[in-house]
């Protein structure tokens, strides 16, 4: 502040004087402002970690449910093939008796031949819709005759001595034939064929 003497002794005339007339203010501290910085830094890093841990939580729940959600879906799936293919294979059991009935009816050539010729026609059309049907189906009936006996896919009903050793074990005739599902690799045994067996006499 500038101060401003009179003084008639004073040879010198005015004279002025600086005075420190000014209020001292302390200015904050800088570690202060940086410690308080530091701690809504920590703050926001712990908002934020919450929010990821919070995120990752439901990323992991979501995952689980879509999870849950596609295996729920592959069952049913699966549960609806496997009810189409018993109604299937229950609707061909139905068919097969007959299926056996015409081809019984057409097994014995001459009398087949003597028959009037439109009703042998009738048969033969109603036979060929049943086969097509099954085919359908993907079902094929099976004829295992000369071909050695497999418990898996025939039904030995009875075992009939024989004396050609090439004969034992071997089907000698085919009482009703079997029949069978075939879905790409896969064979299902719908009815194993009734057969006789050559049993070699000892």
């Amino acid at each position: 502040m500038v101060q401003k003497h009179n003084d008639n002794d004073d040879e010198m005339g005015d004279e002025i004087e600086l005075t420190d007339d000014h209020t001292d203010t302390t200015d904050p501290e800088l570690s202060d402002i940086e410690d308080a910085e530091e701690n809504k830094l920590k703050a926001l890093r712990s908002k934020l970690k919450d929010a990821e841990d919070k995120n990752r939580d439901l990323m992991e729940e979501l995952q689980r449910n879509r999870a849950d959600f596609l295996n729920a879906k592959r069952r049913l799936e699966e549960e609806r093939l496997r009810d189409r293919d018993r109604t299937i294979i229950s609707h061909v059991e139905k068919l097969l008796p007959i299926y056996d009935s015409f081809y019984l009816s057409q097994l014995d050539k001459e009398a087949w031949a003597k028959a009037d010729d439109k009703w042998r026609q009738g048969i033969e059309g109603i036979y060929s819709q049943v086969k097509n049907l099954l085919a359908a189906y993907q079902v094929e009936i099976f004829d295992p005759s000369g071909l050695p006996f497999d418990a898996a896919r025939h039904e030995a009903l009875a075992m009939v001595p024989v004396t050609d050793p090439a004969a034992d074990h071997q089907i000698l005739s085919v009482i009703q034939l079997g029949a069978e599902r075939k879905r790409g690799d896969a064979t299902e045994l719908i009815r194993p064929a009734r057969v006789t067996v050559g049993e070699l006499a000892t």
